[in-house]
Formats: C-alpha cells, sequence, structure tokens
C-alpha cells in the first residue's frame, strides 16, 4: 500500500514533540494567523449515504427507470458488513438521507398508502425533501412495508451496536402538495386540518394560500413518451392554490421552483414586510407540531437531525424547540443547512445549532482553487471569517445537492481533490463530512431522470452508484470490485478520517497559519502550510494543488511567535519523524526554514520529536 501513496504523491507524516522545553521568546498571543477559540474534545466524522441508493446492487440505470426495472436499495441492507466496513474508515455518525416518507410516482397501494400524484412528484422516486408523512419512513426502504418503521427501529439498533450514531433529515421548511400522515400519534391533527382557507395569512394556518385561485402544474413538467403514468395529465386538484416551498407566492409556479412543495407558515406574514406573529407567550400552530414532530423521532432513538434549509425557518423557533428536544436527549445533535454567512452567528448563538455548513465560504474556495479560480491563501480568510464558531462549521466537499469530485465539470480526477480534502478534515476541530461513493471516485455520469445529467447521483429517481457498487462487492463490503486507482482512493480517505479522531491536535487543537510569514518561499497560490497543536501533540501540514507533475522546492519558515506557542525554542535540534510509511527520522533545528520538495497534489504531515 505504501507504494500506492506514493503514487499519488501523498505522504503524511505525523510527529509528537515534547512540552518540557521552555520558549526564548514571550508569545503573542494577538498574532492574526493564530485561531483563538473554544474547542471541545471531540470530532464527528458524518458518512451521508442516499439510502434507497446505497444498497442496490441492480447495475440497470436505465433512464427514468422504475423500481423494477432500476432497483432500489434497503435498510436492511446496512447489515453488520457495511456497518463495520462505514466504521473502519473512521465514521462516528452515519446520516441516512430519505427515511421520511415523501412523495413517489411508485405505486404502494396494496399497502394502503395514498397514490401521489405524478404532476408534482419529481421522478420517479421522487424528491426526499417533499414530505408525504412526518411520522412515517420510506416504504420503498423496506423489505417488508406493513413493518417498515421495525425495520427502521432495527437499523438504529444495528448501527448502535457498530459503535455509530444516527442522523436523519428534518426538513421543516416545506411538505409534499399532497401532504397527508397515515400514522400519526392520535393525539395530533394533521398539517392544514384546522386550516382558515379563506384567508391567505393566518398566524395559526399551517400554509399559506391564494384565495380563489387554482393550482397549475408547470408546462414544461413533462416526462418521455414512453414513461405511461396515470396520474401524469398534466393536472393537479388544488383549490385553494398554496405557496410553494421556495416562498413563490403564485398560483402557477414555474419548473425551476419547488412546485412539488409547499410552504409551512411559522407565523410570519412574508408577503407583507415578514411580519411575525409570535412571542414568549403566542406560539403558532405549526411550531408545535414540528416539536412533536422532533420528539418523536428523538423518541427512536434518532442521534441527530440535519436541519434543511433551516434558514427558511425563522431563528426564534429553533431557539424555542431545541432546548426542548434536548431535554429528551442532551446529546442529540442539530445541523444547520445555511448558505448566508451574516447568519451564522444568529443561527449558533440565538437559534442553538450544534453545526452549520460551510458550503459558502470553504466548501466554495476549494473547489474554486481546485479549478485555479482561486488562490490556496484564500483559505485563511474562510477560517478569519468564522473565527469564534469554527469548530461549529460541517466541512465537505461532496453531498446530494453538489456534484461529485470526479465529475468532468468539478475536477475530472479525484486525485485533485486530495489536498482540499486534508484542509477541509484537519483545519480544525469541527465536523467533516464524506459522501458515498466519495471514497472511491464516484464520477456521478448519466442521465438518471429528472434533473438530467449534471454530475450528480440523482435524488429523485430510482438508481445503482457504480463505484460504490465495486467497494459493495455483492454485499461483502470489502472492496473486492475495485480497481487498483480506487482502492488507493478509498485508502487515503479512510487513513485521513481515522487521523482526524485519533489526533488530539485534530480533535481539540488550535489552529496557526503559515501562509502568510514573510520569510516563506514557495508558490503561496498553490501551497497551503498551517500548524495544529495542543500541549502534547504539534503537527505540522503541508499540503500542493498544483497537480503539475513537476514537484515544487519550498522553503518554509515557521515563525517565532509560533515556535513560542508550540513551545519550541529557537535553536533547538528536534527530530522530524515520518510514521505513516516508512519512519524515516529528519534532523530540524527550530528557527531555521525547512527545505523539501513537494510532490504533484502532494499532502505532508509533520510533527516535532526532541
Amino acid at each position: 500500500m505504501k507504494t500506492l501513496v506514493y503514487t499519488f504523491g501523498i505522504i503524511i507524516f505525523i510527529f509528537i514533540s515534547s512540552c518540557d522545553s521552555t520558549p526564548k521568546k514571550q508569545m503573542d498571543m494577538n498574532d492574526t494567523n493564530l485561531l483563538k477559540e473554544e474547542v471541545i474534545n471531540h470530532k464527528i466524522i458524518v458518512y451521508q449515504v442516499f439510502t434507497r441508493l446505497f444498497g442496490n446492487k441492480n447495475t440497470t440505470n436505465k433512464f427514468y427507470g422504475s423500481v423494477e426495472e432500476n432497483g432500489v436499495g434497503k435498510m436492511n441492507d446496512f447489515d453488520e458488513n457495511a456497518l463495520k466496513a462505514i466504521k473502519k474508515m473512521g465514521i462516528t455518525h452515519i446520516w441516512f438521507t430519505g427515511i421520511i416518507e415523501h412523495a413517489t410516482m411508485n405505486d404502494n397501494t396494496q399497502h394502503g398508502i395514498v397514490l401521489d400524484d405524478a404532476d408534482v412528484v419529481k421522478g420517479i422516486a421522487g424528491s426526499p425533501y417533499a414530505i408525504k408523512d412526518y411520522f412515517d419512513v420510506n416504504p420503498d426502504l423496506a423489505v417488508d412495508v406493513p413493518n417498515r418503521l421495525k425495520e427502521f427501529d432495527n437499523l438504529v439498533e444495528r448501527t448502535h451496536q457498530q459503535g455509530m450514531k444516527v442522523i436523519i433529515d428534518f426538513v421543516p421548511n416545506h411538505v409534499a402538495r399532497n401532504y397527508k400522515s397515515d400514522v400519526k400519534p392520535l393525539n395530533i391533527k394533521d398539517l392544514g386540518e384546522d386550516d382558515d382557507k379563506t384567508k391567505s395569512f393566518d398566524p395559526n394556518n399551517n400554509f399559506y394560500y391564494l384565495p380563489n385561485t387554482k393550482f397549475v402544474v408547470p408546462k414544461e413538467y413533462q416526462l418521455p413518451n414512453s414513461l405511461k403514468i396515470k396520474t401524469k395529465n398534466g393536472s393537479y386538484e388544488e383549490i385553494p392554490a398554496k405557496a410553494t416551498g421556495n416562498d413563490v407566492f403564485t398560483h402557477a409556479p414555474s419548473i425551476n421552483d419547488w412546485f412539488e412543495t409547499i410552504k409551512l407558515n411559522y407565523g410570519i406574514d412574508i408577503q407583507h414586510g415578514r411580519k411575525k406573529y409570535f412571542n414568549a407567550d403566542t406560539i403558532p400552530n405549526t411550531w408545535t407540531k414540528m416539536k412533536d414532530i422532533l420528539l418523536y423521532w428523538a423518541a427512536k432513538k434518532v442521534d441527530g437531525f440535519r436541519c434543511d434549509m433551516a434558514e427558511m425557518v425563522p431563528v426564534e423557533f429553533w431557539n424555542w424547540v431545541i432546548p426542548q428536544i434536548k431535554q429528551v436527549n442532551p446529546e442529540i445533535v442539530f445541523i444547520a443547512e445555511i448558505y448566508n454567512p451574516n447568519e451564522y452567528k444568529n443561527y449558533i448563538e440565538t437559534g442553538k445549532f450544534d453545526y452549520l455548513y460551510d458550503k459558502v465560504g470553504l466548501y466554495d474556495t476549494l473547489k474554486s482553487i481546485i479549478q485555479n479560480r482561486a488562490s490556496a491563501s484564500d483559505i485563511k480568510k474562510n477560517w478569519k471569517q468564522t473565527e469564534g464558531y469554527n469548530y461549529r462549521m460541517l466541512r465537505f466537499l461532496e453531498n446530494h445537492d453538489e456534484q461529485r469530485i470526479s465529475c468532468k465539470d468539478f475536477a475530472g480526477d479525484p486525485r485533485k481533490a486530495f489536498p482540499a480534502m486534508v484542509v477541509s478534515a484537519l483545519l480544525n476541530s469541527g465536523p467533516v463530512m464524506i459522501y458515498f461513493g466519495q471514497e472511491v471516485g464516484e464520477k456521478g455520469e448519466g442521465a438518471e431522470g429528472f434533473g438530467g445529467e449534471d454530475g450528480r447521483t440523482t435524488i429523485f429517481d430510482y438508481w445503482g452508484v457504480p463505484a460504490h457498487q465495486k467497494l459493495m462487492n455483492g454485499g461483502k463490503f470489502d472492496g473486492g470490485g475495485l480497481d487498483e486507482p480506487q482502492k488507493e482512493i478509498w485508502y487515503f480517505y479512510t487513513t485521513l478520517l481515522n487521523l482526524c479522531t485519533q489526533n488530539e491536535a485534530f480533535r481539540q487543537g488550535g489552529l496557526y497559519d503559515l501562509q502568510s510569514s514573510n520569510t516563506n518561499n514557495y508558490d503561496s497560490n498553490k501551497v497551503y502550510a498551517f500548524l495544529r497543536f495542543t500541549e502534547k501533540q504539534r503537527l505540522l501540514v503541508i499540503v500542493n494543488f498544483d497537480a503539475n507533475p513537476q514537484p515544487k522546492d519550498i522553503k518554509l519558515q515557521i515563525p517565532s511567535n509560533a515556535l513560542a506557542i508550540l513551545g519550541l525554542s529557537e535553536g533547538e535540534k528536534y527530530k522530524l519523524k515520518e510514521v505513516f510509511l516508512n519512519g524515516k527520522t529528519l534532523d530540524y533545528q527550530a528557527g531555521v526554514p525547512l527545505q523539501m520538495k513537494i510532490s504533484p497534489l502532494g499532502t505532508y504531515i509533520y510533527s516535532i520529536e526532541k
């Protein structure tokens, strides 16, 4: 395996320094290269799986294929083999995407489930974010559909037995147009059941209405002529029409709108200055219903919620509901999908979220660096922008909404993202996430159905994921179907993610950015360097984003103040020991620039021993 790693120019060193050295210079704690914030001794590693695709062994992959033609994965596919393989990668939390029942074109009427109207369903399998019943499980995921909730309970138990925790989606902003709960608790009324539909807005209505109008299906929404779906006739009966999930107040939304969903009303009159009709004594009906849903899943021992489009729901609701859910389970985590950096602090401090998406920030920057549209020096701007809560930001390079790294419109070559993945995982103590298939270079190729070929793995249709299926190897989950390059990628991700949790400097250490040192001599557009440290461990990370086959000569100076912060003495000699590959030992003198050659797309992690 060492040869494989050298082939990609990936070299990872870990060095541990003793802490009894007395610094010769007083440290400057106001140094702008030093990150100063609270940290926690825990780093969660999230593995997002699209549940209905994960265990699917069918390789047909027909355009707009039915469930019978293209197949579908089940909750039971997460057996001991699968869960142990996931755990071995260093994963602490599995995000099971698409668990809650959503609208679909698949016919489940034989199980007493009402048929959905295909005119308001995107794709044959449907979007997991058009929730049909907040209290039920997607019947596609069950082997024995009448016992689908029991199969989910068993999935949670199996995951816990392997030492991992369970995250599911909570979709609070919108629901499917044909929302109706078949399995809700007897004491709970359905959404919209008591709404006054003559009013466009009422604080206690669950939906927003467009009185005296009839909903019109976007005329552009067509299916291939070969598909014979009886409910796809260009019409959906909804009088009065309701506002869409993306806050579009028209009876005739466009195909680019979230036309298959309806917006939930949290007591804000969106059309009239967003006036709020709630306070500590006046809680809108929707708030209470959403709390009941969260409590329902918390009682099923779910360990966390990834909250879809959390910033489209008032922060006051989260401030009210999250503490109540944490009374049931103080360890439960809430992750906010949020894209407005100006609201980050608000949704952490007021909203009480544990973690936020870092998409509009580090993800966008790293993607731009990979695509030669930004400089590696821009990375510092990201951690400075979120200073004070970097450890609360969830970092990733793939998820169900984003393009696959290996697709032609992102990087093309999965190795080009290796340095970026190292930065995502190791720059801060916050959580890091990968999307199933990322660890083996899945390309997201093919026009699966709704959405076409866009470099993403479909969330709307039945499909098999080719690279992941090779890792799955018929259910053995031993990577037996992978080719050598894919095995190298798998090894890289497994090693990196385990480093995150096995080294305290990555779990809870400080950060010192080396990019702006005046004595550095390297291409700062392509090379990025930083330190992670605790009292017991000192790590130096260097990455090279350049895929140019010519190795780079660099000279890197660790500044005097950084040496003081690390507890190292200038002029003193230390040992640099490569422990990941072959245990080489090098000499290093503190205060003297480190000179080395770095490989294309290379990653180097050093520490220091007396």
